[in-house]
């Protein structure tokens, strides 16, 4: 993946819904426009980040399986909706 994360989250080995969570949290230290790269193994964040992109003010221009590891590519919208 060619996309330059501004910031990477490790959230590998931890369980549904902490992936999640942490990259909220993480999301709400960047600026508009910047890039979090998560990294995470549980399987349920596939269905967990798709669903929280749909209701947020966020992207995610990418995301891909390497393994057992799950990266997701995550920009930062310009508000956030509640979700």
């Amino acid at each position: 993946m060619t996309l330059q994360p501004d910031d990477v989250l490790d959230a590998r080995d931890l369980p549904c819904p902490l992936p999640l969570l942490k990259a909220k949290q993480a999301l709400s230290r960047l600026a508009v426009g910047q890039v979090l790269e998560v990294m995470a193994t549980d399987a349920g964040s596939w269905r967990d980040f798709e669903s929280y992109i749909a209701q947020s003010g966020h992207e995610m221009p990418a995301r891909e399986t390497r393994g057992e590891v799950y990266h997701y590519w995550l920009r930062k919208g310009d508000k956030e909706r509640s979700a």
